[in-house]
């Protein structure tokens, strides 16, 4: 049951930059302009924008 949970977590995406800008605090459009910059650790999908949680936090934890 416990790796079932792991997987979960594991798959616990967000998509789309507004979705995205809502977790770091950030307007759309800075979103938009991080993600297009490459400042955020996320991929394109079908022209979708998207990023696993963990990773995200990860990612400003490392930088802190």
């Amino acid at each position: 049951m416990q790796a079932n949970a792991e997987k979960t977590e594991a798959l616990d995406l967000i998509w789309g930059a507004e979705d995205i800008g809502k977790v770091i605090g950030r307007s759309t459009r800075a979103t938009f302009d991080m993600l297009d910059k490459g400042q955020l650790p996320a991929k394109k999908v079908h022209g979708r924008w998207v990023v696993a949680r963990q990773k995200l936090i990860d990612f400003f934890m490392e930088a802190a």
